[in-house]
């Protein structure tokens, strides 16, 4: 069962991503682009977003299992260090090159669009490369 809803979520997810605009790394770079054309329909789509994020955890911190029964697991860590520091300039600067991030990628990858595979790849890569730095 947790692996069907999870697939389930996953779809719904990635359907809002398509509807939303998140997938279309035209409509993301012109959120991006501060400077020229900026178009701030992505905003809106981030202050939504983060909306049922702090409904969804604040419900979440209140309970010991989630609704399939599992024991409910809550990120921990508050800290802002470096680690974050740099990950969030190395998302952000993938972000602005490639106008997707991991869950829009993923969705376009399904679609076939050729930019998504060197982008999934790169960033497959990316997180090897993290674990052997790690080691």
């Amino acid at each position: 069962m947790p692996f069907f809803t999870a697939a389930l979520a996953g779809v719904i997810f990635g359907i809002g991503l398509l509807l939303s605009g998140m997938a279309n790394p035209v409509k993301v770079l012109g959120f991006l682009d501060l400077a020229g054309h900026w178009d701030p329909s992505l905003a809106m789509v981030m202050v939504g977003a983060i909306a049922v994020g702090v409904v969804g955890f604040a419900i979440a911190k209140r309970q010991p299992h989630s609704l399939l029964r599992l024991p409910m697991r809550l990120p921990e860590a508050t800290a802002i260090d470096r680690k974050l520091v740099i990950g969030s300039a190395l998302f952000g600067i993938g972000w602005g090159l490639a106008g997707v991030c991991p869950g829009p990628s993923l969705v376009t990858l399904s679609m076939g669009i050729p930019q998504a595979i060197v982008f999934v790849v790169s960033m497959l890569a990316g997180m090897q490369l993290l674990r052997f730095i790690q080691k």
